[in-house]
């Protein structure tokens, strides 16, 4: 995996007039966005916006129609997914993705063994992978799952099986990472100490998340882009996007009112 950036680009992302149309429909319309590395970026929008579609364009599951993708200043638009993860992107999904029956050390070594270069390896082999299993131990500890490391995934908590997600999104060291919906399903307290771990794994790294919760968008982003119909209506900071008229109307309306009132 590369990941490295091109001195040449100050961005770490950039997409530049990006368009992605399904037969006559056009769901991205002409979308450009550049974000600095170890930014902070929560991509908001109405069901229906485009959200996920830019997402899945990013990560390579959908090519553009037109326009281009850099990631740390080289082209990616078109590239398979395995490709531009390898160059330093990495994504977790709005549906948690582990195995359910390997243990949590498991998940997370298996996703290490992938972005060391070991790829078929038998699995009496493995207790001799050092730099492997060491890595591993570190990821538990990070998304403090250090505890639960000999327990099947499908016996951990909702909120544990997506921080294991987190540390399985984070094993190969990619710089950008890609966040769908990471906290969809959590209760607030989930949410508050969520948010905190994110903080906490993503830190130096550029992080672009899809998220409903508005307290989670104010608490975590550094800019808020803003899409509506397939169109960016606004990148700014929280309190000038909180601020913003056409996006009030656009959008945010009462969850506005509602954040500045402390709600969620």
């Amino acid at each position: 995996m590369s990941g490295q950036q091109n001195m040449n680009s100050p961005y770490a992302l950039e997409l530049k007039d990006l368009r992605k149309s399904f037969g006559k429909t056009e769901i991205i319309r002409g979308v450009d966005l550049a974000v600095k590395p170890g930014e902070r970026v929560a991509v908001i929008g109405p069901n229906g916006a485009g959200k996920s579609t830019l997402f899945n364009l990013i990560s390579g599951r959908f090519g553009p129609t037109s326009g281009e993708i850099l990631l740390g200043g080289r082209r990616i638009d078109g590239m398979k997914p395995y490709e531009i993860n390898r160059m330093g992107l990495a994504r977790s999904f709005q549906i948690t993705n582990i195995f359910p029956k390997l243990s949590v050390f498991e998940n997370l070594r298996c996703a290490v063994l992938w972005s060391l270069g070991y790829r078929y390896t038998f699995f009496k082999f493995l207790a001799d992978l050092e730099d492997a299993n060491d890595r591993t131990e570190e990821l538990l500890e990070m998304i403090r799952l250090d505890k639960k490391r000999d327990v099947q995934a499908m016996n951990l908590t909702y909120a544990e099986q997506r921080a294991l997600e987190i540390g399985i999104t984070i094993a190969g060291g990619a710089s950008v990472i890609l966040l769908d919906e990471p906290t969809a399903g959590m209760s607030k307290s989930e949410t508050t100490r969520f948010i905190k771990l994110i903080r906490e794994v993503t830190e130096g790294k550029t992080l672009l998340t899809v998220e409903h919760d508005m307290g989670v968008v104010f608490g975590l982003a550094d800019r808020i882009a803003v899409v509506v119909y397939g169109e960016l209506l606004a990148f700014d900071t929280p309190e000038a996007v909180r601020a913003n008229a056409r996006v009030q109307e656009a959008y945010l309306g009462s969850v506005v009112a509602e954040s500045q009132a402390g709600g969620h």
